[in-house]
């Protein structure tokens, strides 16, 4: 039996890739904040246990591997999907909501990676950051999202080439818009017409629409198995050619 944390696993992306890997046969821990929502993703399958706290200090993410460990006896992958999005240009980015933005999209993903890191290169398994196609170009007043998902996509290639002979995989990948609570949340904060909304992104796109939470956790959980055990250090777009 494989074992995979999904953190940012409430809603949204990550609730689509614990469920993934659960009804692909993974034994699945799926952490976030809100413990409510963590269990109506755990109803989905028997194969998802909940860890629900806060994900700031390092401490933090070693109690958090510490207890999947406890829980499972081993882990093969790790998924750092949880994220934020505070809107701003430099100017109006207060340092409040960059420390924030650093911490949730940039040092949580170190420090869970770095604690993983002995039990995933024993079983020879793999990590997965989540980050965003705002980390391989920029975005319109997102200042700090983009620097701290851009530092996510080169952590995830120099991990890649640090640990690749220990039998350690990373990978990222970057999503464009998705429909997700995220995204509802920003058109109620700018007090935008949601539908309005996401027309006017989907015409940003060469596709023509955004993408759904389950196209991303099918691509992350092809990036866990045996069939890509050749893809390393890769930063894959998955954003209906909006980064091309």
């Amino acid at each position: 039996m494989s074992v995979v944390l999904v953190t940012g696993a409430s809603s949204g992306i990550g609730a689509a890739i614990a469920i993934a890997f659960a009804e692909d046969g993974w034994d699945v821990m799926a952490a976030g904040r809100d413990e409510g929502r963590l269990e109506e993703v755990a109803d989905v399958s028997e194969s998802i246990v909940t860890w629900a706290g806060e994900l700031i200090d390092s401490e933090d993410c070693e109690e958090l591997i510490a207890d999947a460990i406890e829980e499972f006896g081993q882990l093969d992958c790790l998924v750092n999907n949880a994220g934020v999005l505070v809107r701003g240009d430099v100017s109006e980015t207060n340092d409040e909501d960059w420390r924030y933005m650093m911490a949730v999209n940039l040092d949580v993903p170190f420090f869970l990676s770095r604690a993983a890191l002995p039990h995933l290169e024993r079983s020879e398994g793999s990590i997965i950051n989540i980050a965003s196609d705002w980390g391989l170009k920029a975005g319109e007043r997102a200042a700090a999202y983009c620097a701290s998902k851009a530092g996510l996509v080169l952590l995830t290639k120099a991990m890649a080439r640090d640990h690749a002979r220990d039998g350690l995989r990373v990978n990222a990948i970057c999503p464009g818009e998705v429909d997700t609570p995220m995204l509802v949340a920003e058109a109620k904060a700018n007090d935008y017409d949601l539908d309005e909304y996401i027309e006017e992104l989907c015409e940003e796109v060469p596709s023509g629409r955004i993408g759904e939470p389950e196209e991303v956790a099918s691509l992350a959980l092809f990036l866990a198995g045996n069939g890509a055990l050749h893809i390393n250090g890769a930063a894959i777009p998955l954003d209906g050619g909006a980064s091309a």
